[in-house]
């Protein structure tokens, strides 16, 4: 009598090690799937201003803010916010921060900012980072001014505004 062909293996072992992959394979499946839904909550997106309009940030979702202070839109109001405008010299937004600003941070300096839009389309800020340097900036940051064309490149200096000499 001819016996219908098996899917399992023949020897002992070899079905072991099928059982323990049968066993293994959901497991870590799930597991992979429970890590990717815990970080996606984490996950914050970089956006230049002109990223953050075509690709419409959501309100009230944490993302980063990235480009160049605007020249002349710095203003500190006495309750401790300050107002100043983030550009990639195509678009511009309005920022606003509670706190004390980086000792780096100044117009025309390369900057990210950390928070979320409100419903009226300004940029609320929870963290803002200052850079001195394109060299230190961050990739999404140089690439966005790279695509402006602003880009300064590797030892020029940045353009200063309103203070004479090196600070």
């Amino acid at each position: 009598m001819l016996r219908p062909m098996s899917w399992l293996p023949k020897s002992r072992k070899a079905r072991r090690r099928l059982l323990a992959v049968a066993v293994a394979a959901p497991i870590l499946a799930a597991a992979a799937a429970l890590s990717l839904y815990a970080m996606g909550d984490a996950a914050v997106f970089f956006y230049s201003p002109s990223q953050a309009k075509e690709k419409q940030a959501p309100v009230g979702r944490t993302i980063r803010l990235g480009g160049l202070v605007q020249a002349g839109s710095v203003v500190k109001h006495p309750d401790g916010r300050v107002e100043f405008g983030v550009t990639d010299n195509i678009l511009t937004d309005t920022v606003i921060y509670r706190g004390e600003l980086p000792d780096l941070f100044r117009e025309g300096q390369g900057v990210v900012t950390q928070g979320a839009f409100d419903a009226a389309g300004v940029f609320q800020a929870r963290e803002v980072l200052a850079k001195h340097d394109e060299k230190y900036m961050p990739k999404e940051v140089a690439d966005a001014l790279k695509k402006s064309g602003e880009w300064r490149g590797e030892g020029s200096q940045a353009p200063t505004y309103g203070k004479a000499g090196p600070s």
